[in-house]
């Protein structure tokens, strides 16, 4: 499992020219899945999300988790996470998640952290979508179990 996390003032998707979710200041997250990922996992990295430490306190120090403020997650599934590109210029996505195993799995990670308090937006599975959002500083990383 893999998530990409970007800290952002307003995050917002669209699938299908209509808007399906949209967050004020927090964690916009993109969401891929492997073959070998399971319910278990998927607890662990919600918790990591949930209290990833990568929102500003008062003296400007990423101190701060979703779990410590108000701020909301936005979660878009993106199998392209998994794309490998070792060989060649053409990425392969063979080791992305079939749908029939990502889809529940994506499920079950939204009401996992909602579970956890977490107010969460997602986009559509397995849809074409449009993801935009205005970055709050230089807060990307990649979260891996």
């Amino acid at each position: 499992m893999r998530v990409l996390v970007q800290r952002c003032a307003e995050a917002w998707v669209t699938s299908d020219g209509v808007e399906v979710g949209r967050i004020g200041a927090g964690l916009c997250c993109l969401v891929g899945f492997t073959h070998d990922d399971d319910e278990a996992m998927l607890a662990k990295m919600a918790d990591k999300l949930w209290n990833l430490r990568l929102i500003d306190d008062a003296d400007g120090v990423m101190n701060l988790s979703v779990a410590d403020t108000s701020q909301s997650l936005l979660l878009v599934s993106q199998f392209t996470l998994y794309g490998e590109t070792k060989k060649g210029r053409r990425p392969t996505w063979i080791n992305a998640a079939r749908p029939e195993h990502a889809e529940p799995l994506f499920d079950a990670f939204v009401v996992r952290l909602r579970e956890l308090g977490a107010t969460v937006e997602t986009g559509r599975f397995q849809t074409e979508m449009q993801v935009g959002l205005i970055n709050d500083g230089p807060a990307t990383v990649l979260l891996e179990l």
